[in-house]
């Protein structure tokens, strides 16, 4: 999805001249899909990135330095505002700079020693069941099923790469078209990191502290005697630097959505200052709205990836199927996006409603029992058919051209491919090929050639 976006959004978002996704949406349809996905990004940030990064923060800090989840929530949140209220995106674009290298080089530490310590490949494979070093697990898996992997996943994928501004907006400050797409194709290669340097560790976990059950597996290994004194406050500081850098991202967003597509729409007259003024009066008003959600942090399960991908996939599908039409469709207009998004996201926030009413006990019906027992990526994957479906039954009978900017966009895609094609062609006339060709290829070849290893 990082390379789709690098070769064609890259270009369309750039050329736009847009500061915000949804911004973006409201040249494909109006201003009301602007605020609705705008207010829709803020509220979902607030409840699953900002929750999600206290919750990390808070296990860290109770389970190494016995802070309880209040203290040590509160802590992170206000030295994570400080300096995005101060330095606005700035600062949390060179803070996250560098949080990036602590993170990756704490990462590795604790992989090497880990893998060091269980005697490498050979005694992961001797001591963990051979269903460990699959990717993909039978149809009838609890967790990851290849159907959703292979259908479902794309689909949570595309909103969060494409369509999300907590990742949009850094290609978004690219300075051209050539630097967005090094940029989008520099992520995709550094998203290669995370089976060595997160879900080895969670392998070595399993083997050197087997007592140790979901999100206390990482707790288990910083705080044991695997890692020595020293390496151990590295470490910890490339969690700890991944949590702030989440914050930020987020408060960063915030602030950004209500700043351009709310203020600036009432106030279109407004001078620069007052604009960053009120975005710094969003991102404090985003700090206080994390520090007020605190105890909500209890809601979370005990699979903190798994909650928070589950979240995703209940919201994410119809995102996914509008964008795609706004993109492609010559068709598609406000009202069969609206209709869309009302119906099915209140399918997918349903679904999340029941697993918080049984997580707390609540008894519900047979039928609703087995709405709840189906994989949260064959849900995702079903409200992607539902949405879709929705979307071509409204415009069935719509013979008029309404998407005007969807046409334009097909020009721009075709320069895309058409520069990759060129490239294909240099090859055979042994040309030296653009360089962001040649890192797309390497890095498909790559992803190949683990699916090889572990399928």
């Amino acid at each position: 999805m990082l390379i789709f976006a690098g070769w064609f959004l890259a270009p369309i978002f750039i050329k736009s001249g847009v500061f915000t996704v949804p911004e973006f949406l409201q040249l494909n349809f109006d201003v009301r899909i602007r605020k609705l996905f705008a207010a829709f990004s803020i509220a979902n940030y607030i409840l699953t990135k900002i929750l999600v990064s206290l919750f990390a923060a808070s296990l860290l800090f109770y389970n190494i330095f016995g802070l309880n989840i209040y203290a040590s929530s509160i802590l992170i949140v206000l030295i994570t505002g400080l300096y995005s209220v101060i330095g606005g995106s700035n600062a949390v674009i060179r803070t996250q700079t560098f949080q990036g290298i602590v993170l990756m080089t704490g990462a590795v530490i604790l992989s090497v020693i880990g893998f060091m310590a269980v005697g490498g490949f050979e005694g992961l494979y001797s001591k963990l069941p051979a269903d460990y070093f699959t990717m993909f697990k039978a149809i009838d898996d609890k967790d990851y099923p290849w159907t959703g992997i292979v259908f479902g996943a794309p689909v949570i994928a595309f909103w969060y790469w494409c369509t999300d501004q907590y990742m949009v907006q850094r290609m978004l400050s690219a300075r051209s078209i050539d630097d967005a797409r090094k940029g989008s194709l520099l992520a995709a290669s550094f998203k290669l990191l995370p089976i060595f340097i997160l879900v080895l560790p969670g392998l070595f976990a399993a083997v050197l502290y087997p007592e140790s059950r979901g999100d206390g597996a990482y707790s288990a290994m910083v705080s044991g005697d695997l890692l020595p004194m020293g390496l151990k406050g590295v470490v910890i500081a490339g969690l700890l630097a991944a949590i702030m850098s989440s914050l930020a991202g987020a408060f960063n967003s915030i602030a950004i959505l209500f700043t351009n597509d709310y203020y600036k729409l009432k106030y279109p007259d407004a001078n620069e200052r007052k604009l960053v003024l009120v975005g710094r009066l969003a991102t404090t008003t985003a700090v206080i709205a994390a520090i007020l959600i605190v105890p909500l942090v209890k809601i979370i399960s005990s699979q903190l990836y798994l909650f928070l991908q589950s979240v995703q996939s209940f919201v994410s599908p119809p995102i996914t199927a509008v964008f795609l039409f706004g993109l492609f469709s010559r068709k598609m207009n406000t009202r069969s996006a609206l209709i869309t998004l009302a119906v099915t996201e209140t399918l997918g926030m349903g679904r999340l409603v029941l697993e918080m009413m049984v997580q707390n006990g609540v008894e519900l019906h047979s039928f609703l029992n087995w709405v709840l027992s189906i994989n949260f990526l064959h849900y995702s994957l079903f409200l992607f058919i539902v949405s879709v479906g929705m979307i071509l039954t409204l415009n069935f009978n719509n013979s008029i051209e309404t998407n005007k900017f969807g046409i334009q966009l097909r020009a721009t895609f075709a320069e895309s491919f058409a520069e990759i094609t060129g490239n294909f062609t240099g090859l055979k006339r042994f040309v030296k090929p653009n360089p962001s060709f040649l890192l797309s290829a390497i890095i498909l070849l790559m992803i190949l050639g683990l699916w090889s290893i572990w399928s």
